[in-house]
C-alpha cells in the first residue's frame, strides 16, 4: 500500500466511521479502548500522566493528531495555554474537538509528518495514538517535526504503542485462560447461546481489531533512527493493553485493588514499564543550545 493510499484510509476511516458518536454517547474508535467502571480510575490517572512532562502553561499547545480531544482528562493538558492548536488528517474529527475545545482552539487539517508551521512556536506539544497511523517512511520525519517546531527548553510528550510487549508476551497465556473462563462463565448466564462456539482466536481478533492501518515501532528502532538527532527519554503510560485489562480486570477479583498496584509499580520505574509495557510515553526535550 503507498503512502497515499494509506493515508486515504485513515482519513476515510476516522471520517466514516472513528470519529461517529454512537447511541450510548461514546465515539466508535472508544471500543478499542475500556470503559468500565472498574478500570476508570486507572485510565484516567494514566491519562493525566501527560502532564507531568509538558509545561503547564504557555501561549500554544500542539495537538498533533488531536482526534475530537475525547476525554476529559485530555482538555486538561491546554487547561493554562492561551490556545491549544488541534491538528489532524480527519476534518470530522476537528469538528468534534471544536465543541470541546471552543474558542480556545485553532484547527488546522494537516498531515503531522508535513507540519505547515515554522520552527520553534510551540510552548507544548501532545501526541496520542497517532503517529502508528503513519506509513512507515513517515515515522521518522514525523518526530523531526514535532521537534522542529516546538520551542527550545520546552518538551513534547507523545503517547504510542509498542509492536510487541514483553510484559503483555510473558503474560499471554494467563489473558487466554480468562478469556475462555469468561466466555464458558457467559453462556452459563445465558449471554451467548450456547450452540454458537467462540474460540479463543475469535476473542484475539476482536480484542486486537484496529479498523485501520496501523504501524507500531520498537524502543530498538527509535534508537537506531532517532538517537542521534532527537534527545528524548521513555516512561510509562500504561503498561497494559485493553485486552488484558478485559480479561484480567473484574469488580469480583478485586479488579480495582489490581489495578491501584499495578499503578504503584509503573510509578517506582517508569522507565522499565515504558520500554516492556504495551504503551510508552515518549517525551522529547528540546535544548536551548543550537546543534552545531
Amino acid at each position: 500500500m503507498s503512502e497515499t493510499e494509506v493515508k486515504n484510509q485513515v482519513r476515510q476511516f476516522y471520517n466514516e466511521i472513528g470519529w461517529k458518536m454512537l447511541s450510548d454517547g461514546f465515539y466508535q474508535n472508544a471500543r478499542y479502548e475500556d470503559l468500565r467502571p472498574v478500570s476508570q480510575e486507572y485510565v484516567q490517572r494514566c491519562h493525566l500522566r501527560v502532564n507531568r512532562h509538558i509545561s503547564a502553561t504557555g501561549h500554544l499547545l500542539l495537538d498533533a493528531g488531536s482526534g475530537p480531544v475525547q476525554y476529559p482528562e485530555y482538555l486538561t493538558y491546554s487547561e493554562f495555554y492561551d490556545y491549544r492548536v488541534c491538528v489532524d488528517i480527519s476534518i470530522v474529527a476537528l469538528q468534534e474537538a471544536r465543541q470541546r475545545v471552543g474558542e480556545r482552539g485553532l484547527y488546522v487539517v494537516a498531515d503531522v509528518a508535513h507540519l505547515p508551521f515554522k520552527a520553534d512556536v510551540f510552548d507544548g506539544e501532545v501526541s496520542l495514538h497517532t503517529l502508528h497511523h503513519l506509513p512507515a517512511e513517515d515515522k521518522k520525519p514525523a518526530f523531526q517535526e514535532l521537534y522542529r517546531v516546538l520551542m527550545p527548553g520546552r518538551s513534547a510528550a507523545i503517547i504510542n504503542g509498542w509492536t510487541e510487549s514483553g510484559l503483555m508476551k510473558l503474560s499471554f497465556w494467563l489473558v487466554r485462560i480468562m478469556e475462555t473462563i469468561g466466555i464458558w462463565i457467559a453462556e452459563k448466564r445465558g449471554k451467548q447461546e450456547k450452540k454458537v462456539k467462540v474460540s479463543t482466536s475469535t476473542a484475539v481478533k476482536a480484542a486486537d481489531a484496529t479498523g485501520t492501518y496501523i504501524q507500531k515501532s520498537s524502543p530498538e528502532w527509535m534508537k537506531a533512527e532517532l538517537s542521534q538527532s532527537i534527545p528524548y527519554q521513555i516512561f510509562v503510560w500504561r503498561s497494559v493493553n485493553v485486552r488484558f485489562l478485559r480479561a484480567m480486570v473484574h469488580k469480583p477479583l478485586a479488579g480495582k485493588t489490581l489495578l491501584r498496584l499495578l499503578y504503584w509499580m509503573e510509578e517506582r520505574a517508569p522507565g522499565f514499564f515504558g520500554r516492556h509495557g504495551q504503551y510508552p510515553l515518549i517525551v522529547i526535550n528540546k535544548s536551548t543550545e543550537k546543534v552545531s
